[in-house]
């Protein structure tokens, strides 16, 4: 087996993907920017979630609004609803874990707040359960997938925004999605900031 010929493959395989994203998810990204901000400044917060991969990146993501991205700022109002594990765990023993992230959106969510619900197929049970609730506290959602969105894709309503990698392989797809995660808390901070270029 040639390992750089195959890992070579890899490089380019990501690269054309993401070129072929640029396309057709810069307007999504830009209106979920614009969505995030205005949360931001009316005192809302961002409440994100996901399962495995998913929950890392929803976790990078709200560490990057707590924290800070490239620009120093204040913090920014951001949740990730995949770390406290005495909730996690407790919803799912004694409920079903389906319901892990919707309870959470439940109790925290509040009108005008916004939902980052991130799933590679988009189907994922408990990602679609935390959208339901979302609808229900006047959250608005941002969902970010691929394979053609999945069952999240007809959930979303008219003031939802949804950014679906165009890709079937979850690699790719979890590869673009850090990328818009990065393009989100870039043009947040640009937003907020006033930073012209």
């Amino acid at each position: 087996m040639d390992l750089i010929k195959r890992i070579s493959r890899q490089f380019e395989d990501s690269v054309a993907t993401k070129q072929r994203a640029l396309e057709s998810l810069a307007a999504p990204i830009a209106a979920a920017v614009e969505a995030m901000t205005q949360s931001l400044l009316a005192n809302g917060k961002i409440m994100a979630c996901g399962n495995g991969g998913s929950a890392a990146d929803a976790q990078h993501f709200a560490a990057e609004l707590l924290n800070r991205f490239e620009m120093e700022r204040p913090p920014l109002a951001a949740i990730a609803l995949t770390t406290d594990t005495s909730t996690l765990t407790s919803i799912a023993n004694d409920y079903d874990y389906v319901q892990v992230f919707s309870k959470q959106v439940r109790a925290l969510g509040q009108a005008g707040d916004v939902l980052l619900a991130i799933s590679t197929s988009g189907n994922s049970p408990s990602v679609v359960d935390a959208i339901e609730a979302a609808h229900e506290r006047e959250v608005r959602v941002v969902a970010l997938t691929g394979k053609n969105g999945g069952k999240m894709a007809g959930l979303l309503g008219p003031d939802d925004i949804h950014i679906c990698v165009p890709s079937d392989r979850t690699a790719r797809i979890q590869e673009v999605h850090l990328l818009v995660l990065h393009c989100l808390c870039d043009g947040i901070d640009c937003l907020l900031l006033g930073v012209e270029e």
